[in-house]
């Protein structure tokens, strides 16, 4: 006899990863592909955004693919718009990153308007989405990561701009940490580390930057994270590459 029963839909999970065409972006999206996330892919340039949405594919995801700037108001409108189709949000990666100008310049020479846009990209836009997007986050007590940097504590001459930002990243994530906790939603930030990718080498042009690894080895670290209990790690500051993957908070 044929059972009448439908099968039980299982709930797939859904990530947004934002800089997802390259790097680590695109080394994270095919980790969450893998691991049966759904994705919502965020970047610049359509040509590798496409590709890199395709790879997802291949993994089994659904992937739904926007090319647009998260420093534009309007772009992140149409984040909200796609991530509001579904049920929720488990996942929300801010990766998408300004280093500015290039060669690096001094803090005390860096054009203004170039501050402006690290500043809008590094920390207002990762703000601007967990904004519009808790709503979609609270329903499944998801977790965001904010994509920090070493830069952030080392005041190395010339990454000023990019530092501050993303020093100015890390209290705004711990900060988010403590007042979303009653919504049920985790905050971390994470420096994945010295890696060898084309925002790297744009810090230090001309250069052999070959013997930094590639973003593939924080691969085991986002493999632990993502398998932590959110109550355990909300508020926490982490190094991918570190011996020990302890918070540093």
């Amino acid at each position: 006899m044929t059972s009448s029963r439908r099968p039980v839909r299982v709930r797939r999970r859904l990530a947004l990863v934002t800089g997802a065409s390259r790097g680590l972006g695109a080394v994270l999206s095919r980790f969450l592909a893998g691991e049966g996330y759904d994705l919502v892919l965020v970047a610049r340039d359509p040509g590798p955004l496409a590709q890199a949405a395709e790879a997802a594919r291949g993994l089994g995801a659904e992937v739904s693919e926007l090319a647009g700037d998260v420093a534009n108001p309007a772009d992140r409108d149409r984040i909200r718009a796609t991530v509001g189709r579904g049920s929720g949000l488990d996942l929300l990666v801010n990766n998408a990153s300004e280093l500015g100008p290039s060669p690096l310049p001094a803090l005390s020479d860096v054009p203004l308007g170039a501050l402006e846009r690290v500043y809008r990209v590094n920390l207002v836009a990762p703000i601007g989405l967990v904004q519009l997007l808790l709503p979609a986050l609270a329903r499944r007590h998801g977790l965001v990561v904010n994509v920090s940097s070493d830069a952030a504590l080392g005041g190395y001459p010339g990454w000023g701009a990019y530092g501050a930002s993303k020093a100015a990243l890390d209290l705004a994530s711990l900060t988010l940490a403590h007042e979303l906790q009653g919504r049920g939603v985790a905050v971390v930030s994470v420096d994945p580390g010295d890696l060898r990718t084309a925002m790297h080498q744009s810090a230090f042009p001309g250069e052999d930057i070959s013997d930094r690894p590639l973003p593939e080895v924080t691969v085991p670290f986002w493999a632990w994270l993502f398998g932590q209990p959110h109550d355990e790690i909300t508020g926490r500051r982490y190094r991918a590459q570190a011996e020990h993957w302890g918070s540093e908070a």
